[in-house]
């Protein structure tokens, strides 16, 4: 293990981002390990019913939440993207972009930002099911981006 993979180093480099954004990462760390565990103990239809509503990517309602945000919420939104992101990088599991979407949307409604999470799927796929998920607040693109071309949107929860 190198240096900068370290665990004193991790520690310094955390102290130094300022109390702030030490709980954003605290708090985006617990919400992913959430998620993670519901995901593994949940059936996914059970789980999507606490999602919100399931709509198409044609709904009305996705592009009038990327436009005409309060500036606090676009802050709230980066701030946040960036705390899952980094967390997500540390913790001692893989952190696939569901539980991302998830985590940072469970943190963006508890501060009143409404978000969408987008499900897409490859288009001539070699897997099976190549699936991905990304989530967008205020304009911002939270987690999950960039995506890729060979992904199609085919359904959001807003």
């Amino acid at each position: 293990m190198g240096r900068s993979h370290s665990i004193p180093h991790r520690l310094r480099r955390v102290a130094g981002v300022g109390q702030r954004r030490r709980a954003l990462l605290a708090e985006a760390a617990l919400w992913l390990l959430l998620a993670r565990l519901t995901l593994v103990l949940v059936p996914f239809p059970s789980v999507a019913r606490r999602l919100g509503s399931f709509v198409p990517p044609s709904d009305l309602r996705i592009a009038q939440g990327r436009s005409g945000s309060p500036s606090g919420h676009v802050l709230l939104a980066e701030e946040i993207g960036w705390a899952v992101t980094r967390a997500a990088r540390h913790l001692p599991y893989r952190v696939v972009c569901l539980p991302q979407a998830m985590a940072a949307r469970i943190m963006l409604r508890r501060r009143g930002v409404p978000s969408v999470i987008h499900f897409g799927a490859a288009i001539g796929a070699e897997k099976p099911l190549d699936t991905h998920a990304w989530l967008d607040a205020a304009g911002v693109e939270v987690t999950g981006f960039p995506v890729a071309e060979t992904f199609a949107e085919i359904a959001c929860f807003i």
